[in-house]
């Protein structure tokens, strides 16, 4: 084997991935068909789950960095309220995508992931014992691959997702939306939200001293997607909605966007995985595609590694297409919903008005933003726990070796059996699982945990977190732990037990 995993992609996708599969010990091969990174801005923020995960691999504050928090969001242009209770990062981070892949790169460069530039797939045939990845590569490697699983990381218009034989099902575009990064000397404002026109709408936003990006959206007509995207066609756009380029000049970027919405129906065939933009596109609103592309790569990551490692059985590689699925289906849903209220005309308007009037309530308006933020996501669990399947809340703990949250027991990617009083009972009926879970003992400094949807929950007694943040198992607090249930979810995500 060249490998043991291929990853087509150095977006932010494929670079997450490739550093889950590093800090389990996995070795790993990025392929990427650009000879350097674009520095192109494209996406323009992280929302507060892909904060938090970055945050429980102890590398947030270089992204924090690099960026500037927002205490704004909204959902189709109508502005929703955060609230500081249900995460320790309710606000959106506005950050380039040129930014993350930067910081991303650095961190796989670090945990000596392989990256191999200007590497085009061209082909792709596996077998029972892995999986022949064929290279167009104009650097002096070998023109195929051998490993045991390739991951897809590579766009909307995925070669690998093609090659597998993957569909791509969905709804084609109603619409033409440009994006630039420009100078715009004659705005009178810094920042200009959605103005709505008879035929659209623009925004200026203003990223970097100087520079503002601009995006036109106009309707009931779509460009062919082989059509070049020009300057001049931006500025046409932009005049056609505001009556004005407000000077226009000096673009860095300019791209072309709609609101097609297609979802791969496998994201697995075989030793063949998707993540990412390969495995779901759809219209940009609220900024989701990045942050699902990482929360996709942390969930298949430690999956991926554990079978590769053969620590666990091959079911829990399944539980990827099984969860991630219908979160990129419920983030279809609400971006075709959001384009629908977008649209121009006096039917539209009423409806936001309408839609407006019901986001002051505040159980509209905490639905709205834990679904956009993914705080809401709750995968399938056997426990019956209201913690089970949820993301854990980065609780305040204090542990014997100074740890004083849970998000930092998480920094090695490992799982953790969290004993918060439940006792000797706990640790007895892990015994088997030792060396690939951490037991970590501590009491909670909360008598209660914030939990988005449901408010909050009492602190649990135990509790089983996966790698990737998610509760496979929990014990409520003066409940006698059912060692049998906790024994069933280490086996089931973990593997067997082992004895000595």
């Amino acid at each position: 084997m060249d490998a043991e995993v291929v990853i087509a992609g150095a977006g932010p996708t494929g670079l997450m991935l490739a550093c889950e599969l590093r800090l389990a010990g996995v070795d790993v091969v990025v392929v990427e068909r650009l000879a350097e990174r674009s520095g192109e801005s494209r996406a323009g923020g992280m929302h507060s789950r892909t904060l938090e995960v970055l945050d429980q691999r102890g590398v947030l504050d270089r992204f924090l960095a690099a960026g500037e928090l927002q205490p704004v969001g909204h959902f189709s242009g109508l502005y929703l309220e955060f609230d500081e209770y249900e995460s320790r990062h309710p606000y959106p981070l506005m950050i380039l995508q040129s930014a993350v892949e930067r910081l991303l790169e650095e961190w796989a460069q670090e945990l000596g992931v392989r990256i191999r530039r200007s590497c085009r797939v061209t082909g792709v045939t596996q077998d029972t014992s892995g999986v022949t990845v064929e290279l167009d590569a104009a650097d002096a490697g070998p023109a195929a691959l051998r490993a045991g699983h390739l991951v897809g990381c590579d766009g909307g218009r995925s070669t690998v997702r093609r090659l597998a034989g993957i569909g791509f099902p969905g709804t084609e575009a109603t619409m033409t939306a440009m994006i630039g990064d420009v100078e715009l000397p004659d705005l009178p404002e810094d920042y200009v939200w959605i103005r709505r026109r008879a035929g659209g709408d623009y925004s200026a936003i203003a990223f970097e001293p100087g520079w503002h990006r601009v995006i036109t959206s106009e309707y009931d007509h779509v460009a062919d997607r082989d059509e070049p995207v020009t300057f001049e066609q931006l500025r046409a756009s932009l005049i056609r909605l505001a009556g004005t380029d407000f000077g226009m000049r000096n673009p860095r970027w300019i791209s072309r966007f709609n609101d097609a919405a297609r979802q791969a129906d496998r994201y697995r065939h075989g030793r063949v995985l998707l993540a990412g933009d390969a495995a779901h596109i759809h219209f940009p609103a609220g900024g989701q595609g990045l942050n699902m592309g990482v929360q996709d790569a942390v969930n298949l990551g430690w999956k991926l590694a554990s079978v590769v490692r053969g620590t666990a059985p091959e079911s829990v590689l399944g539980t990827y297409h099984d969860e991630r699925h219908p979160v990129g289906e419920q983030v279809l849903r609400n971006t075709r919903a959001q384009s629908a209220l977008a649209r121009p005309g006096a039917q539209t308007d009423a409806l936001r008005e309408v839609f407006g009037s019901l986001m002051v309530f505040d159980d509209v308006n905490r639905l709205l933003r834990n679904m956009l933020n993914a705080l809401d996501v709750r995968y399938p669990a056997g426990c019956g726990h209201p913690l089970a399947g949820r993301r854990v809340p980065d609780a305040d703990i204090k542990a014997a070796d100074g740890v004083s949250r849970v998000y930092e027991l998480l920094h090695a990617g490992r799982p953790v059996l969290l004993d918060l009083g439940a006792g000797a009972a706990v640790a007895a009926a892990a015994e088997g699982w030792a060396d690939r879970v951490d037991l970590v003992q501590a009491r909670s400094e909360d008598d209660a945990w914030p939990v988005p949807v449901i408010d909050e929950v009492p602190a649990p007694d135990a509790v089983l977190i996966r790698p990737d943040g998610h509760v496979a198992w929990a014990s409520g607090p003066g409940e006698t732990v059912d060692a049998a249930a906790l024994r069933s979810a280490l086996a089931a995500w973990f593997g067997p037990a082992r004895q000595g």
